[in-house]
C-alpha cells in the first residue's frame, strides 16, 4: 500500500496538472478560512447565518458562523486528501473531475459567506 507521500511524489512527476488544481483548492481554502475567521463578530448577538425556506435570511448566533471555517478546513486538507486517494483508486480523469467540483464548491461557499455577511 503506498503511502501519501509516494501518491503526491508520482502526481508531481506524472500530473501536474492535478498538483496545480490541489494547490489551487488549497490556497482558495486557506483565502476562505482566514476570510471568515476575520469576518466573525462575536460582539454581534445576531447575525445571519442561512436562507430561509422562501428565499429570505434566517437569524441566529454568531458561534452558527463557525461552520465556514470548519467547511474550508475541509475543503483545504480533506479534500486534496481524497483526491489522492481517487487518483491512486480511479485514475487522473476522475481526480480532475473531483477537484473541478470542489472548486466550484468552493466558489459558492465564498458566495454564500459573502451574500451572509452583507445582509447581517
Amino acid at each position: 500500500m503506498k503511502t501519501i507521500k509516494e501518491d503526491f511524489i508520482e502526481l508531481y512527476r506524472n500530473e501536474r496538472g492535478i498538483i496545480i488544481l490541489m494547490i489551487f483548492n488549497f490556497l482558495i481554502a486557506a483565502g476562505i478560512f482566514v476570510f471568515s475567521i476575520i469576518k466573525l463578530n462575536p460582539n454581534s448577538p445576531v447575525v445571519k447565518i442561512g436562507y430561509g425556506d422562501i428565499g429570505g435570511y434566517r437569524d441566529g448566533s454568531w458561534f452558527d458562523m463557525f461552520a465556514f471555517p470548519l467547511l474550508a478546513v475541509t475543503f483545504g486538507i480533506l479534500h486534496t486528501l481524497l483526491a489522492t486517494r481517487i487518483f491512486r483508486k480511479r485514475g487522473s480523469g476522475m481526480t480532475k473531475f473531483f477537484l473541478l467540483v470542489t472548486t466550484c464548491l468552493i466558489f459558492g461557499t465564498l458566495l454564500v459567506l459573502i451574500r451572509l455577511l452583507k445582509e447581517g
